[in-house]
């Protein structure tokens, strides 16, 4: 079994949990599938903001796909939470990469 399915199979008996939907994306991402990986982000960060690394995954897809504006908007969304959660390291991560699309 590959990767995806195996994941896929994990999901059946935990289907919220986040990390496991964000390995998925990230899989997703590897073969070709971003929107797939798209949709599985933005639901992870709709029910769970406060999943952090989400955030930096999601704008760069975006980058990838030409949404520029969209990146942007889901970097600095992830700067705040990366701020309330005291994350210094994911904070530092979000904006380098921002600054680096809008600089």
């Amino acid at each position: 079994m590959d990767r995806i399915g195996k994941i896929k199979e994990f999901l059946l008996a935990n289907p919220k949990d986040n990390f496991l939907r964000h390995a998925l994306a990230l899989e997703y991402i590897k073969t070709g599938e971003e929107q797939e990986a798209r949709n599985l982000f933005e639901s992870i960060l709709t029910e769970s903001p406060d999943y952090i690394g989400s955030y930096y995954h999601l704008a760069k897809l975006l980058e990838k796909m030409e949404q520029t504006e969209l990146a942007i908007g889901w970097y600095e969304k992830g700067m705040v939470a990366a701020k309330t959660a005291k994350d210094q390291h994911a904070y530092n991560e979000l904006q380098a990469a921002y600054e680096d699309l809008v600089y």
